[in-house]
């Protein structure tokens, strides 16, 4: 795993030592000293973790960590704050600032490795989502990208695992205002009930009595519906071992007992936030894939998906020596319904005949809207005999049923030609075969319409 960290601090020193022991984890280090060079390094360059000195002259760690949190630029960016404050309390400002973690001088390298590790895993996954939204900037991506601030309004849905008493009763005490929080005592029981409901975080007790902890980590991070839920593990004190062993099996955060209120929400919320901010990008990318494919009005697929998948079907079907037929179907006179009912009339004839496409083929069968008033049904495993009849239908089924127009009761008669072509022997291409669908229903419009015409094999 490489990255690259930026290290901040306003004593040259300070940075050398850092940047050497992450040099010797082979990490790709950037040097800042002041506030202004951390924000135009994150704004510029190509930075994964940012290790930020609280106590610097000027601009203090906290206001470049709320800059940076409040940018929709930089603010995935996971920021540790470092620094020779040990209070809880400046621990608490950082993390509410919007800090993803907090070390204190003299940092142990343990714990510094094993949180910059930890957080170059999610960022690495962030990064992932954001370049595949990337591209859909015009339909709302920047919108999305200035959500978080307010993820952490609603209550986070908390699973608390840990058999022993006194820690349930003392943690549910501390969490029960700021979270809706459900406690297992058995770890086993726990990984199902993580699994049935949607969790925001779970938090395990290292201390379960004859039973792995991180086995039930691990099991998390298996499971598809839990595998990017934020952990949070409550340990001993002397858990070292334990602990790097979580973090490299993708525990996200944890604490050592005693463990402190104020921390442990700020702690939570920060993964709260996090996992919300990428379950938005993973909602947006689909809804995104989504729309790339499909034709917004009648809900078929669109050009783009018939292009790529009736490629992949061609080549199947000729690999395999199977049959594969198409038919392209073309709205009569479609010109003359939106000149006489209207546009709106001419799209409620657009999403019906969809709808009545979808009701006549199958479930393998893939039916597209290409443009304008022409749809495709490509059909595996159906040759151009059976294709012409279930163009026939197609044809009836649209020819006997009036049209609703969207104007009070009236309706409208709507007939289609329809052009079917299967693939043969002299038939290369893909194109060949479409051309060869689009010849056959050119000969169905000259042939005086409301007809079915299929290629000459």
């Amino acid at each position: 795993m490489t990255a690259r960290i930026l290290v901040v601090d306003d004593v040259p020193a300070n940075v050398k030592l850092l940047e050497a022991r992450l040099l010797a984890e082979y990490f790709e280090v950037v040097g800042a000293y002041s506030g202004q060079e951390v924000l135009d390094a994150c704004e510029y360059g190509k930075i994964d973790v940012v290790l930020l000195d609280v106590m610097m002259p000027g601009m203090d760690g906290f206001e470049v960590c709320r800059r940076l949190k409040g940018d929709p630029t930089t603010q995935h960016i996971p920021v540790v704050m470092v620094t020779a404050l040990d209070q809880i309390g400046d621990r608490v400002r950082g993390l509410e600032a919007g800090a993803d973690d907090f070390l204190t001088k003299p940092v142990n390298d343990l714990q510094l490795m094993t949180r910059v590790k930890s957080l170059v895993r999610l960022k690495m996954l962030t990064d992932e989502l954001r370049l595949r939204a990337s591209t859909t900037r015009d339909i709302g991506i920047e919108e999305l990208l200035n959500w978080p601030n307010s993820a952490i309004d609603e209550k986070a849905n908390v699973l608390l695992v840990d058999d022993r008493p006194s820690s349930v009763e003392r943690l549910s005490r501390m969490l029960w205002d700021h979270c809706t929080l459900k406690v297992s005592r058995d770890p086993h029981a726990a990984f199902f009930e993580a699994a049935d409901d949607g969790y925001d975080c779970v938090i395990v007790a290292t201390s379960l009595a004859g039973y792995d902890p991180l086995r039930l980590c691990s099991q998390l991070r298996t499971l598809d519906r839990t595998r990017f839920v934020p952990i949070i593990l409550i340990a001993d004190e002397g858990e070292d071992e334990r602990l790097v062993r979580g973090l490299e099996l993708g525990v996200n955060d944890y604490l050592v007992r005693p463990v402190d209120q104020q921390e442990l929400i700020a702690r939570l919320n920060t993964q709260v936030r996090r996992k919300r901010y990428n379950d938005r990008l993973r909602a947006s990318l689909a809804q995104t894939i989504e729309m790339a494919v499909t034709d917004g009005l009648t809900g078929l697929h669109n050009r783009r998906y018939l292009d790529s998948h009736l490629a992949t079907l061609f080549e199947r079907a000729r690999s395999r020596n199977r049959p594969l037929s198409l038919m392209i179907t073309d709205i009569d006179r479609f010109k003359l319904i939106n000149d006489t009912w209207g546009h709106d009339a001419g799209d409620m004839v657009l999403r019906e005949l969809a709808s009545r496409l979808r009701k006549n083929v199958r479930g393998i069968d893939l039916a597209c809207r290409m443009g304008g008033e022409e749809f495709v049904v490509v059909m595996p495993d159906t040759d151009a005999v059976v294709a012409e009849k279930v163009a026939e239908l197609i044809r009836l089924q649209i020819a006997e049923l009036p049209f609703p127009t969207g104007v009070g009761d009236q309706t409208i008669d709507v007939t289609v030609s329809v052009g079917v072509a299967g693939l043969a022997p002299d038939v290369a291409t893909m194109e060949a075969l479409m051309k060869r669908a689009d010849v056959a229903l050119y000969e169905a419009k000259n042939g005086g319409r409301n007809r079915v015409v299929a290629a000459a094999a």
